[in-house]
């Protein structure tokens, strides 16, 4: 039951993802959630976000923020990153999901998501057959609403642990084989 809002890959931050490695495995569309994905709740795009979409690009991947706020919050973090966007989302809906795909001009199979909340991010793509990585939420303050998720989330959490824990790396799909793949070495 709770199996279908595990993610596919559970790191502490995106920073720390092996974005070279995801590429040179086919992937070629990224859909990014921003708010404790990519920066705290409400700020703009920083050093790091910047630096991090010019990367991508120059890998050669067609990026699409994908979120739940309204069009002046995510337009004000892309005014300095530059990527496709959609707002008002309505995550976990999958019709966006699909929309950033037909954006990008990528399908199921070379598109991964990555967000920090299991109930709008995470179900959202897996529903649309998205692989997933799931982020550590960078900072606790936030809405009222997600706070209350964030407490249902752990428990899914602690089944996910336990799931992880079971397949170790018995496949190459298995959770921690894709954590070890799509980690940078030595974060």
């Amino acid at each position: 039951m709770l199996k279908r809002f595990y993610p596919d890959v559970y790191v502490d931050s995106v920073y720390q993802i092996d974005f070279d490695r995801i590429y040179a495995d086919g992937y070629r569309g990224l859909i990014f959630d921003i708010d404790n994905t990519l920066v705290t709740h409400g700020a703009p795009a920083n050093e790091a976000a910047i630096e991090l979409f010019s990367h991508l690009k120059e890998l050669g991947f067609s990026c699409c923020l994908l979120s739940n706020n309204q069009e002046p919050r995510v337009k004000m973090f892309n005014d300095s990153v530059h990527v496709n966007y959609i707002y008002d989302a309505h995550k976990p809906s999958t019709q966006n999901y699909e929309k950033a795909m037909e954006i990008m001009g990528t399908d199921q199979e070379t598109t991964m998501f990555i967000g920090d909340q299991i109930f709008t991010d995470i179900w959202g793509a897996k529903k649309t057959g998205i692989r997933t990585i799931m982020v550590k939420y960078i900072h606790p303050k936030e809405e009222i609403q997600i706070v209350l998720k964030r407490r249902l989330e752990a428990i899914v959490l602690l089944g996910y642990r336990g799931f992880v824990k079971r397949f170790g790396t018995s496949s190459p799909d298995s959770p921690l084989s894709l954590k070890a793949r799509y980690t940078k070495k030595g974060e």
